[in-house]
């Protein structure tokens, strides 16, 4: 498969599928033998197990209320795609998320094996500024915004 089209898929059923906290359907995206790095100084998850371990993990703490991820940025083989995700937190508080996710793909048939993820948090509801990713036009989309009694605007 090539990188382009693997990267499209990765990102689309990321995107996707994160809202519905479907960690089956995101995890086939992953080689049996992928190692995943969460951050720089975390273990790395080896193998898809692993990885749907952590990708539930993370889903139990957190409600996705929006995922969006840039366009793709391709290379032979791999990929560098900019992510953000506005999460309200199992209790009650919440956060958004930026970051990137770089990704190895396999030829044979486009599955990660390799990733990694970089991310910087915020305890708050809180649009990007500007595009997402390399060369594109800032969107202008509205963020679900938290009030201090903890509801929704």
């Amino acid at each position: 498969m090539k990188t382009r089209k693997a990267a499209q898929r990765f990102v689309r059923v990321w995107e996707s599928e994160w809202k519905s906290g479907d960690v089956a359907a995101i995890s086939k995206l992953y080689a049996d033998d992928c190692v995943h790095r969460s951050m720089p100084f975390r273990a790395l998850h080896r193998g898809r197990a692993e990885i749907a371990a952590y990708i539930e993990w993370s889903f139990a703490s957190e409600r996705a209320l929006d995922v969006r991820f840039g366009q793709p940025l391709v290379t032979d083989d791999g990929v560098a795609v900019a992510e953000f995700r506005v999460l309200m937190e199992k209790e009650g508080r919440p956060s958004t998320l930026a970051g990137c996710v770089f990704v190895r793909f396999r030829e044979s048939d486009g599955l990660a094996v390799e990733s990694r993820d970089y991310w910087h948090s915020t305890p708050r509801h809180q649009a990007p500024e500007g595009p997402l990713g390399l060369g594109q036009e800032p969107e202008r989309r509205s963020v679900i915004r938290s009030r201090p009694d903890g509801a929704s605007d």
